[in-house]
């Protein structure tokens, strides 16, 4: 079965993170009649899998069937390479209830003192998840490398952009010019992918 996403088909986006459905919305290129879970009132998932494609999919499928829509989800977050990948998976739980990522960013930033290390090497990771209602599936993940820099700079951008500076580049994500970041995150990245694979 060839799975083919139709430019103006609608697609809910399963967030209810507004900056995340901005930056999806623009990576998109306002291809599709967006609309998101949280405006949509569906319920959030536990996201109870352990790798980010697996909770990509668990909240796609979700939305898929709670709305009868085509849906998109992401699961994204930063890994440390000193803290063995944390936070990972649980990026947006570092946060906590809600969603200060100034604490969670802190946190990064103690634990790594605590831990006495000075490799402040990272990266960003985005598993795409697009499901239909009827059941079929395709999930891409993309990457990014990139170097922890504290204090935060930029107020650009959210979650852990004002703390990392991607590869070759001086200005952290939260400083960027969003169509420059767009360029080079580890959502475009993915989202080339899932255009090779749905467009």
């Amino acid at each position: 079965m060839r799975l083919i996403l139709q430019p103006g088909t609608k697609i809910v986006v399963a967030t209810h993170n507004p900056g995340k459905a901005r930056e999806l919305a623009e990576i998109l290129e306002n291809r599709f009649d967006l609309v998101t879970a949280g405006q949509l009132s569906l319920a959030e998932p536990d996201e109870t899998e352990t790798t980010f494609e697996g909770n990509a999919l668990l909240k796609a499928r979700a939305a898929a069937q709670a709305s009868g829509l085509i849906a998109l989800a992401d699961d994204s977050g930063l890994s440390v390479q000193a803290l063995g990948g944390a936070p990972g998976i649980y990026s947006a739980r570092w946060a906590g209830e809600t969603k200060d990522f100034g604490v969670a960013m802190a946190r990064i930033e103690q634990d790594l003192r605590s831990s006495g290390a000075s490799d402040l090497r990272a990266w960003f990771t985005c598993a795409l998840a697009v499901a239909w209602p009827d059941g079929p599936a395709v999930v891409v993940e993309g990457r990014v490398a990139g170097n922890l820099t504290f204090p935060a700079r930029g107020d650009r951008g959210f979650g852990y952009d004002p703390i990392f500076v991607p590869e070759g580049e001086t200005q952290t994500f939260g400083e960027m010019e969003p169509a420059r970041k767009d360029a080079m995150s580890h959502r475009s990245r993915a989202f080339a992918q899932l255009r090779a694979a749905l467009l």
